[in-house]
């Protein structure tokens, strides 16, 4: 089973998390995490003020830890039509990470949220909620990810959409959604939660030698080689 351990979906006091950048990265970095995305929730209203603050916190801290953290957002409850032009400014600001917060069933997340970010410059779909075959269409020939979440509630529609990606051929992605330490995954945990979605053991090996793959080549991460 693949040793890649990384989480591109989690949060900080920049939004509602409960860790700096510093203590995030150190407790992942004990975990034995190859890299990490810190994503805070954005809209218009503080886009401009999380990234240029998560890019110096990586700038730094990268310098020090082994985890390497790549700066990110999630564009959170924004109506469908406007995140096209958010995501485009959130790369401006230096987000190297672009995640859409997903028509999840646990959050009034506006219809027509998925087709939006799925159409605009991201890199991951979080908790898509009941999909449509249309969007996961979309999303592999875009080549966006699918996240399987490890968070309660949206957690509920794993198996909808790893079905849903198998049969089109979107990539997909697991992330802890993390707001506190506790909800960080353990060692192995990513891969259990890949195959509670219903993913058979070689599905779980693709989707992880995938996921290294791509963040080597995007990122010129050195990772360790899977299993």
């Amino acid at each position: 089973m693949s040793s890649l351990l990384v989480d591109l979906h989690c949060h900080s006091i920049f939004s509602d998390g409960e860790l700096i950048p510093a203590e995030l990265v150190r407790r992942l970095e004990v975990r034995g995490y190859s890299c990490v995305a810190i994503t805070d929730h954005a809209d218009h209203s503080n886009i401009d003020f999380i990234i240029p603050r998560i890019v110096q916190a990586a700038e730094v801290l990268n310098r020090s830890f082994s985890t390497k953290l790549l700066p990110g957002i999630e564009l959170t409850h924004v109506p469908p039509e406007l995140i096209p032009e958010l995501a485009i400014q959130a790369r401006e600001l230096g987000a190297k990470i672009v995640v859409v917060h997903g028509e999840t069933l646990a959050e009034p997340v506006a219809p027509g949220t998925n087709r939006a970010a799925i159409e605009s410059d991201i890199d991951i779909l979080a908790h898509p909620g009941l999909i449509s075959v249309e969007d996961v269409a979309l999303a592999a020939k875009r080549g966006i990810f699918l996240e399987l979440s490890a968070r309660k509630g949206h957690c509920l529609t794993n198996g909808h959409v790893a079905r849903l990606a198998r049969r089109y051929g979107a990539k997909l992605i697991v992330d802890s959604d993390a707001h506190a330490p506790e909800d960080f995954m353990m060692p192995g945990e990513p891969q259990k939660i890949a195959e509670g979605a219903g993913l058979s053991p070689s599905e779980v090996e693709e989707l992880f030698s995938n996921l290294h793959s791509w963040l080597e080549k995007k990122f010129q991460l050195e990772l360790p080689d899977p299993d």
